[in-house]
């Protein structure tokens, strides 16, 4: 299982999460602080609760878009504002990575994931790592698929445009024409070397 989430890095101090405040989906806490805030607790807030509502909506990006791969729902990292409510200021949603029982299954799985990871509009350093896992996945699946030959089903199906498969075909039969050593074994490939 790989987790996509909405990092807190990159705010202002202010925004550290508290120790200890990973909790499930929620609105903010409630504090009976009734202190006027100055000026500048009062932009603090402003911008906290921006951030809580841009954390909330990409991790509901990734739920939307992982549908029946979404293992857990978000769970929020929160910190409190200087008017005592809590406000979320990270976030990550479960997502099954596993392989699926074939390689056709676990093609159209890869493509999901990468594209539950890649929803949100502005993706987290994690959420680029899960699509690139999802893209090696992909690439294991079409492997199988042209060891197996039976690459063309897969294309036609894909929603490529007749250059993305030739330029997919060419692809896989380049790894199968390099992925051999001298002595004609198979050798492992590495897309991120």
């Amino acid at each position: 299982m790989s987790f996509v989430s909405a990092a807190a890095s990159g705010y202002p101090a202010f925004f550290a999460p508290e120790a200890g405040a990973a909790r499930r989906a929620g609105a903010p806490d409630e504090v009976s602080s009734r202190q006027s805030l100055s000026e500048e607790e009062q932009r603090q807030v402003a911008e906290l609760q921006k951030v809580d509502r841009k954390v909330r909506q990409h991790e509901q990006m990734h739920m939307a878009a992982g549908g029946g791969l979404v293992t857990s729902g978000p769970s929020y990292r929160y910190t409190r504002g200087p008017d005592g409510k809590s406000y979320a200021v990270g976030g990550e949603v479960g997502i099954d990575t596993s392989e699926a029982s074939s390689p056709e299954a676990t093609l159209g799985k890869a493509r999901q994931i990468r594209a539950a990871a890649l929803a949100p509009p502005d993706p987290s350093a994690q959420d680029r790592q899960v699509a690139a896992l999802a893209a090696q996945m992909e690439m294991r699946a079409l492997q199988e698929l042209a060891r197996q030959g039976q690459e063309a089903q897969p294309l036609q199906a894909s929603g490529l445009t007749q250059a993305g498969k030739e330029w997919l075909q060419k692809g896989l039969q380049a790894y199968q024409v390099q992925g051999e050593s001298a002595s004609g074994k198979k050798t492992g490939l590495s897309l991120y070397a």
